[in-house]
């Protein structure tokens, strides 16, 4: 007869080969998961322009200010973010100034053309973490700041 040992040891190799073959199916299953959330934002000022997270099927958001420099093809400024933590909290309207200041590094920005994007990162229990955005342009800063 076996042992107490190799029935454990059988015992925990099954446990083993059955949680490995769950993971794969669960890893495989997410390729044909297409989620396809939508947004809307609708920008009504710039009031000022001056020189938590467990990750259990959160949605991370965040608004940003888009440019091009000489220097930079594309450059980001966070003006605000936050984090959806559950889908009764998705639909949402908020009315706010940036959370993050708008900074010129200089005066490289007076007069330039800018875009505002949402972009929105879904972070799930497992899987990959999926990621999009929506692009508003049109949008341009003064020629003269405060």
């Amino acid at each position: 007869m076996h042992s107490f040992g190799h029935r454990a040891n059988a015992v925990a190799t099954f446990a083993v080969t059955i949680l490995a073959a769950m993971c794969f199916a669960a890893s495989f299953s997410d390729h044909f998961n297409s989620p396809s959330p939508t947004a809307s934002v609708k920008i009504l000022n710039i009031n000022w322009f001056q020189k938590e997270a467990n990750g259990n099927d959160e949605v991370f958001v965040f608004v940003a200010a888009e440019y091009e420099t000489p220097q930079n093809a594309l450059n980001q400024v966070s003006l605000w973010d936050g984090i959806i933590p559950s889908k009764e909290h998705a639909k949402f309207l908020i009315h706010t100034t940036n959370k993050y200041r708008f900074i010129d590094q200089g005066s490289n920005l007076k007069g330039k053309d800018f875009n505002l994007t949402m972009h929105w990162h879904i972070m799930p229990k497992t899987g990959k973490m999926f990621a999009d955005k929506i692009v508003m342009s049109g949008y341009r800063l003064p020629e003269q700041y405060r």
